[in-house]
């Protein structure tokens, strides 16, 4: 099939690869512009852009797809279908019926469940024990198309956002294969979303990285993970000079108590009291450092016992 594949992040970038693994003709490849990033602020392409780059495939990066001349460029390609994923673009209706079968959709949550921006961070810090992968045909609302394929996704108790992206990024380009093999042989079944079970998964706010010890030890464990490795849940600590912003990127559940926030064990990583239980802090990332183990960053950062985070 004559496909324009749209997508940005790096889950994105395994459906890509899967489609043209399996002979179909992309036609462009649709991304969000160059952002700033890193230490230097410099421009930088996205993954799916770079792929694209790497593929010998037309970019096309506009910053909206709201005006006329984008719909004629579109509608230009005289694609079969278009396939996104993570775009991070609202398709307008023009685009949306301009391919002959459809546009795809590869969205990270057990539809109508988690409906929105940020599926996979909002599904493991409500603490949901199972997510889906699910292929729908879009329409003009926001994830509301019918769905064509639905895998379910188990997840474990200490998985953080990144590793359920990766493996739901995986089984969804496997998925998109699906759909697209029942759409080229006339077998294609969508079926339309459940009117219960609504719920929507908003933009991360940056007041929500902040980490809280005054709440439960298994909401800040699904904080912690939910937040991994991007953008980050994070705490201030006191250096000898300054505080200091840390990440925490990896955590456990303990069965320990104390006085939220306080720091009550220094061994196998740092131990610090919630309201009600404790969490095992397992890995961090100090500003413009790698991340690293506990153990290791105690090592460059003193901290005693009985400090308060």
């Amino acid at each position: 099939m004559r496909i324009a594949f749209m997508g940005t992040p790096e889950f994105a970038v395994p459906t890509l690869v899967a489609i043209l693994q399996a002979g179909h003709e992309v036609a462009a490849v649709y991304t969000q512009p160059p952002r700033p990033a890193g230490r230097g602020m410099r421009a930088r392409i996205s993954p799916v852009h770079r792929q694209a780059i790497d593929a010998g495939l037309p970019v096309f990066a506009p910053a909206s797809l709201k005006q006329a001349s984008e719909h004629h460029a579109f509608e230009a390609l005289h694609v079969d279908a278009a396939v996104v994923v993570a775009y991070g673009l609202l398709l307008p209706r023009p685009i949306l019926e301009m391919p002959c079968h459809g546009c795809f959709n590869l969205h990270a949550s057990a539809l109508p469940r988690w409906r929105g921006a940020a599926p996979i961070q909002r599904t493991i810090m409500a603490g949901d024990a199972e997510t889906a992968a699910a292929i729908m045909r879009m329409d003009a609302g926001l994830d509301t198309g019918p769905v064509c394929l639905q895998q379910r996704v188990s997840i474990g108790p200490d998985m953080t956002a990144g590793e359920l992206a990766d493996l739901l990024a995986a089984r969804g380009a496997g998925m998109m294969l699906e759909v697209l093999t029942a759409l080229q042989t006339g077998r294609l079944v969508c079926s339309p979303q459940s009117a219960e079970g609504v719920t929507y998964a908003s933009k991360i706010d940056k007041g929500e990285a902040r980490i809280d010890f005054t709440r439960p030890a298994q909401d800040v464990h699904n904080q912690i993970r939910g937040l991994s490795p991007v953008p980050g849940a994070w705490l201030e600590m006191q250096s000898a000079r300054q505080g200091e912003r840390i990440k925490i990127l990896r955590a456990r559940l303990a069965d320990a108590t104390g006085t939220p926030g306080m720091v009550i064990g220094l061994t196998e990583g740092i131990l610090v009291a919630c309201a009600g239980g404790a969490v095992q802090i397992l890995e961090v990332q100090r500003p413009g450092k790698r991340p690293m183990p506990t153990d290791d960053f105690l090592r460059g950062f003193p901290l005693r016992l009985g400090a308060q985070l």
